[in-house]
């Protein structure tokens, strides 16, 4: 086996996977239409923040693919990876995961301390996924509640880079995580079907022993009906008008479920999703839609959600 060389090593940082960041833009959005200023500095603090949550990311990139080469052995295409082909040496691994988390943890520190908190849960998260003897990876259903915390932490690193003048709403948080949860759902499913073998695929990651197809199907439908349920708490909080949208949020959940049917499907590899133009313009005519929502008034749904006291 060859020595790992330089580009082996960078490509232990997942750069290509920077695009699920993008994650992070949400909260800063509703922190902006929460009442948040925005100016110069504070998108330059966006652009700071951004960089930094993607060096926290590519720190628990590395220690993922060290510590996963063995399994990843297993994996039609995972087997493939530098950590898995080359003799990767371990210190370097762990030179390069304390560079990337102390540059991202020192930007984030630069935008302030509620930033950095949040830049420092993340890369805490990395290390319960991958490391023992925690490493929820492990375990079923917990493995994908784990990775989708991530989810709500980048809401938070969005909305903390503007620091609006109220909480941010709980649940918008955990309708985040379901999300999340769903996305990951369907992620284990594609692999799992992908593997095609019950035996290997526990091989591979250790929480299909426990899984099967049905199993994974059944936890996504759950997180999805959850999210859409905490989503309607805060839509119906915040404007109401809002939850005609609710029907499109159930087409791009639908839609994302089509994608993880197909055979090989993309769902396995999520910085490649935009290449599924369906899926794309699901997303932007949701987010037209909900645009469109924001700026008008329907007295008529207030009245029809009113609760009125019993014998009224």
């Amino acid at each position: 086996m060859k020595k790992a060389g330089f580009r082996d090593y960078v490509s232990l940082a997942r750069i290509d996977h920077w695009f699920k960041n993008i994650f992070i833009l949400p909260g800063a959005i509703l922190a902006w239409i929460m009442g948040a200023q925005v100016d110069a500095g504070i998108l330059v603090n966006l652009l700071i923040g951004i960089f930094s949550i993607c060096l926290i990311a590519s720190a628990n990139y590395t220690i993922n693919e060290w510590l996963d080469r063995e399994f990843d052995r297993h994996h039609p295409l995972k087997k493939e990876r530098a950590s898995v082909v080359t003799d990767v040496d371990g210190r370097i691994v762990f030179l390069q995961w304390a560079g990337l988390s102390v540059v991202g943890l020192v930007l984030a520190y630069s935008i302030n301390f509620p930033f950095f908190m949040t830049a420092l849960a993340l890369l805490i998260m990395g290390v319960i996924y991958n490391v023992k003897p925690i490493r929820s990876k492990d375990r079923a259903y917990l493995d994908v509640l784990s990775e989708a915390i991530n989810n709500p932490i980048r809401f938070f690193a969005g909305w903390y880079i503007l620091v609006p003048p109220i909480v941010a709403p709980s649940s918008v948080l955990i309708s985040y995580w379901f999300g999340g949860a769903y996305l990951m759902a369907i992620k284990r499913f594609a692999e799992y079907r992908t593997i095609d073998d019950p035996s290997r695929a526990a091989l591979y990651r250790a929480s299909f022993k426990n899984y099967d197809e049905s199993k994974l199907l059944v936890s996504a439908v759950v997180y999805a009906i959850l999210s859409t349920a905490f989503l309607g708490v805060f839509l119906t909080k915040y404007k109401v008008e809002l939850l005609l949208s609710l029907p499109f949020v159930a087409m791009l959940f639908g839609r994302y479920l089509f994608v993880g049917l197909a055979k090989d499907s993309i769902a396995q590899a999520p910085e490649n999703l935009y290449k599924q133009k369906g899926l794309v313009a699901q997303v932007l005519i949701l987010v037209v839609v909900m645009f469109v929502l924001l700026q008008i008034k329907l007295p008529f749904l207030e009245e029809m959600l009113e609760i009125k006291a019993v014998g009224t």
